[in-house]
């Protein structure tokens, strides 16, 4: 095994969740992991939901995060802009894992 350099893409916290359940997550992912662009928390169109005044989507724009992760244990999610889809998880990784460029 070499060094670490060489085996991984390290990525900034902010673009990682410090929590499996996405709970923590704060970064600017906006699209699910299938590609769909997420819907604002803000906005109830496509998708209607109760998370609009979560302080934990306060501010969130668009962005992937997991303000019930009660119900959604796989990290962060969202709404998706697609009428047909309503809410898909999103890309993100977990804080300290590094990917294998190998």
């Amino acid at each position: 095994m070499g060094p670490i350099s060489e085996l991984c893409v390290c990525i900034a916290a902010d673009d990682c969740s410090p929590t499996a359940d996405g709970s923590g997550y704060t970064g600017r992912v906006s699209v699910t992991k299938s590609g769909i662009q997420c819907q604002e928390w803000n906005r109830q169109i496509p998708h209607e939901h109760q998370y609009a005044q979560e302080p934990s989507v306060a501010g969130a724009v668009n962005y992937c995060r997991n303000p019930d992760p009660s119900t959604h244990v796989d990290g962060p999610w969202c709404y998706t802009v697609n009428s047909s889809v309503v809410s898909e998880p999103c890309d993100v990784l977990l804080c300290g894992l590094y990917i294998d460029m190998e």
